[in-house]
Order: C-alpha cells, then sequence, then structure tokens
C-alpha cells in the first residue's frame, strides 16, 4: 500500500500503515508515519492515548506548518524570527494522526512529567526557553502549549525531572547546574536548593552526568546515578543519606557517554516492596566524547549495572548484553520485561559523534537465570541515533522515533539523515500465536478513579485454558522520553490477588488485587493497568490513583 503524505498547514495529516520486513529473533516492525514534519527528540503519552512531540525551535523551519497561516515572532531566535512551521505535534495513536502545536520558545533538550490530572508539564531548554515552565493540558481536544515565562529558577538544559509523592515535580540539573528545583513553587520566592553531588561528578570539558538517571525509591527518598555512581537523597533536607558504591570499572553512562536506566519492577507483598533494585545499561568509555571530536569513534559499552538499592550493604552485579549500545532507551514492558532500543555501536551522544547504527533491540527479562535473560529482537531498518525516543503505549506497542545527530535538519549527503518518521515495535506478546492467552479486560472501565489501598475487582476473559496460578496485574506509568532516559517510568505489581473462573461463564475470570498502600511507591496520577497471563498482557486501562 502506498503512503500519503500530507505536509501542509491542514490540521490533521494521515497516513497508511506500512509493515517492514521482519529479520530473526522476536517482535515485527510497523512503519506508521513517513513523516509527522518534525523530528521527535522529545515524547510523552497522555491519559488521553494521545503523545505529545516536541523537538528545538532554534533550527529554522520544520517540515509541517502551523494551521491557518500561524506564525511564531521570536526576536531572540537564532535563526528564523518569523517561523510559521510547527515544533511540536500531537500523535492521535487510534487515528494514527497528527496535529500541529505552537511552541513560542526553545524548547531543545528539556524535561517534563505529567501532574496528577495528567496534563504535560515541560520545563527549560535553550536561549530565550531556558527559565520557562510549559503546561499542555489532557482535559480537552485541542489544547495548545501554554507557557509560563520565568517559572524556573534557574536555566534547565539537560535536566531531569520526576513526580514527587505530592505531585509536584523535582528538577535536578542541567548544564552548569548544580542544583535542583521544584515545580510548582511552594512560594513565589522559592529558589533552587544546591546539589554538590551534581559538582562532583561532573568531568571537565566533558561532563557525563547530564540528564541525572532519578528515581523515587519507596521510602519517599530519590535514588540519583550520575556519571558513574549514586546517592539515595533526601530532597526535603537536602541530605545525602547515603553514598552507592560506583559502578565497576568506573566507566561514564551519563549524557554525553549516553547509556540508559530503569528502576526494575516493585513487586507489592503485603502492602509493601521489599526488594528495590536499578538496571544501568550501555553508555561510552572513558575519554569517548574527545576521541569522537578528533575522527574516533570508541566501541560502546556492553555492559549493565544491576543493584539492589533496598539492601543494607548493596553492591554492583555486572551482566553483559549481547552487543555494546550507546544512546539506546530503556522501556519496561507491562509484563516487567525491559525492552533495550535505538542506538549506535560506537561514539557518543552529540552532534555528528555516533556511528554504527544497533537495529536490533534486546529484551531483558529480569527474572530469568543470570546467563540468560537478553534476546535479540527483530531488527528496524532505520537508524534511530542521536536525539531518538521511544515510549510504551495502552496497547502494549513501542512508539519509536527521532534521530537527528545533527544542526540542523540534514536529509541528503550524511551518513545518518534526519529523520521524521514513527514507527512501532511491536514485542512477541503481540504475536497472533499468543493471542489464545491473551486476556481482555472487561472491568473496571478506562479511565476509573482508585484510591490508595483499595481493593481492585477486575475482570477479564482469555480465550483458552488459563493458569490460575500465572496471572498477575501491573501498574505501568507513562514515562517522559528524551536522550535515552524515561523519566518517572515506573512499573508496579500489584499485591497478588485470588485469580477465580466466574460461574456460568467460560471464558471469564475474576481477580481481586490490592491498590498501592502509598504515594511513595505509586506517585498520584494516572497509570496503564494490565492483566498479564503467562508473560502475555492485555490491553492496558487507564486509572487515576489518588
Amino acid at each position: 500500500m502506498a503512503s500519503l503524505v500530507i505536509l501542509s498547514s491542514s490540521l490533521l495529516c494521515l497516513f497508511f500503515i506500512t509493515p517492514l520486513a521482519a529479520g530473526s529473533g522476536g517482535g515485527t516492525w510497523s512503519l506508521l508515519q513517513p513523516s509527522i514534519g518534525i523530528s521527535a527528540m522529545h515524547m510523552q503519552l497522555l491519559p488521553t492515548d494521545r503523545v505529545i512531540i516536541y523537538d528545538r525551535t532554534d533550527f529554522g523551519a520544520s517540515n509541517i506548518f502551523l494551521p491557518n497561516g500561524t506564525c511564531r515572532k521570536d526576536p531572540k531566535d537564532i535563526v528564523l524570527k518569523n517561523d510559521c512551521t510547527a515544533h511540536s505535534v500531537e500523535y492521535d495513536v487510534a487515528s494514527n494522526s497528527i496535529r500541529p502545536l505552537m511552541v513560542l520558545t526553545d524548547v531543545w533538550c528539556s524535561s517534563g512529567g505529567l501532574t496528577p490530572d495528567g496534563s504535560l508539564v515541560q520545563t527549560g531548554g535553550f536561549n530565550d526557553g531556558d527559565h520557562v515552565v510549559r503546561v499542555f493540558n489532557n482535559s480537552c481536544g485541542k489544547c495548545d502549549w501554554v507557557e509560563i515565562p520565568f517559572g524556573l529558577a534557574q536555566r534547565r538544559w539537560y535536566a531531569t525531572n520526576h513526580v514527587l509523592p505530592d505531585g509536584r515535580q523535582i528538577i535536578i540539573g542541567g548544564r552548569r547546574q548544580f542544583n535542583y528545583e521544584f515545580y510548582p513553587k511552594a512560594s513565589p520566592s522559592e529558589k533552587s536548593y544546591s546539589l554538590p553531588f551534581l559538582l562532583q561528578t561532573s568531568d571537565p570539558k566533558i561532563e557525563n552526568n547530564l540528564y541525572p538517571f532519578v528515581f523515587l525509591n519507596v521510602d519517599g527518598n530519590l535514588f540519583v546515578y550520575a556519571n558513574n555512581r549514586a546517592i539515595l537523597f533526601d530532597y526535603k533536607l537536602n541530605k545525602v543519606l547515603k553514598m552507592y558504591p560506583g559502578i565497576p570499572g568506573g566507566e561514564p553512562r551519563n549524557y554525553p557517554s549516553t547509556g540508559s536506566a530503569v528502576l526494575l519492577p516493585l513487586r507489592v507483598v503485603q502492602g509493601t516492596v521489599a526488594v528495590v533494585e536499578v538496571l544501568v545499561c550501555g553508555g561510552a568509555p572513558k575519554g569517548s566524547f574527545l576521541n569522537a571530536q578528533n575522527g574516533r569513534f570508541d566501541g560502546a559499552l556492553n555492559t549493565c549495572g544491576r543493584i539492589k538499592i533496598s539492601d543494607p550493604v548493596p553492591n554492583w552485579v555486572m551482566e553483559t548484553m549481547p552487543m555494546g549500545r550507546v544512546m539506546g532507551d530503556m522501556l519496561l514492558l507491562p509484563n516487567g520485561d525491559v525492552l533495550i532500543i535505538n542506538g549506535g555501536l560506537n561514539g557518543t551522544a552529540g552532534w555528528e559523534f555516533g556511528r554504527n547504527p544497533v537495529f536490533n533491540p534486546v529484551i531483558y527479562r529480569p527474572d530469568n537465570p543470570l546467563t540468560s535473560r537478553f534476546e535479540i529482537q527483530n531488527p528496524t531498518t532505520v537508524p534511530r541515533m542521536y536525539h531518538s525516543t521511544a515510549v510504551l503505549l495502552r496497547d502494549g506497542r513501542i512508539l519509536v522515533g527521532g534521530s537527528n545527530p545533527h544542526q540542523y535538519y540534514n536529509f541528503t549527503n550524511v551518513l545518518f539523515p534526519t529523520d521524521l518518521s514513527l514507527e512501532s515495535f511491536s514485542p512477541s506478546y503481540l504475536d497472533a500465536n499468543s493471542s489464545g492467552l491473551r486476556p481482555t479486560i472487561i472491568s473496571p472501565a478506562t479511565q476509573t478513579n482508585i484510591q490508595y489501598n483499595q481493593q481492585i475487582v477486575i475482570r477479564f476473559t482469555v480465550p483458552n485454558t488459563v493458569n490460575l496460578n500465572r496471572i498477575s496485574v501491573t501498574l505501568v506509568a507513562p514515562s517522559f522520553n528524551t536522550h535515552s532516559f524515561s523519566m518517572n517510568q515506573r512499573l508496579v505489581v500489584l499485591d497478588g490477588g485470588t485469580t477465580t473462573k466466574v460461574i456460568g461463564e467460560s471464558t471469564t475470570y475474576q481477580v481481586k488485587t490490592m491498590a498501592p498502600s502509598s504515594n511513595n511507591i505509586a506517585p498520584a496520577g494516572y497509570y496503564m493497568l494490565f492483566v498479564v497471563h503467562q508473560e502475555v498482557p492485555s490491553e492496558g486501562i487507564w486509572i487515576k490513583i489518588h
């Protein structure tokens, strides 16, 4: 089927879906849109099943116009002061369509996360956008960005956000910012707070600690990983509670030696989470960034470090991936597996500094024996290098986009042309041969409100025979993805309830489980709820925890 491309000022642009050829391994790829008009540098799934995507504003015109002849006038823009093109779009998953949006100031290399009501708060950027907070309201169908000038106390460029138990967001670090702040502010006069750990982990002239990996621990404190080491941090008291051992080998894992990290699934047992683990994978060896500037592209790291941050005396356990990977993304799948996707075999992050794309994703199964956790998946045909993104969708697919390792949009005579397409990767649990195992949730309905510690009764159907001992219920927080890190990413395996067959219904079952007991385990807001049967997840439903 031919693909239809519309690059105009129309409000809606529709495209056909073209499957790509599969190779050896698992999973399948589909081309969703050959062009959305911008390169997907940042992505966030909303509880409306729409994905907000944006790039940057300071490179000139994009390939999609703003609607109705609208133009953005910005006297501080470095390249184009009267710009009639969009640098952000809203992607509707159900209709496979896009709607251009307007950002007024530069959002380059910024950060964000969802508020408890599902609105997107985006923070910082570059030039005239570095102190700006932007809000995209989740509640209306045709909303656009609303900008709050000087919403931030400090310049935030390459910073990391995390949603806190009280619904605020903490914004940590950024280029030459060895501090953190909150949004919204407790008062208009609230400023930033010093975090010397960020200065201590900054390599001279290289940094290697931008976009730090930040996770909320179940004790309410933050695990903060930068460069090659980590701390447990009490942000309320501005106090380092614990220094974790450095990762073995001491190689850098943060931008520009960009690896990735996830908080492994949190398993609730009798209302508590006893084991909290972090997995850090990939990156580039020491010196790689300077070498890349001189035309030598070192091989990416092929190691992962896994640490139980809940242990009294935690230690790293090192594992080896099937291949090295820099600028890769790590995503939690609904069944608790980890998908490692995008990136390259050589070089670092930064303009023109990556080489040899890694086309094959890898599945990591954290509960498998140590020597059998990695499985190579089928390859894409599209290089996803610097400035690529990936997010989990409610139907279990992975939305993949971006790749622009150039200062401007460049489509010809370069190793890796600027990419404006969107693909989806469907893990093997979506294969037709798994359909007999796949649950379908009957109730509750999507968009259901749930209170902490509330019993949740879920009815679902499964076509084939059900193994009642292999049913679980998971919650997955929709994450903000950019620069190989998914901020606020979190998967909670709910307290194991009893699954029973519904009398009089041959394929209908019921599982009773409990909502998380506290906002330290799951901060208030929207989650995708999945029923998982023998590692095959249902399509998710949206629930709101409060």
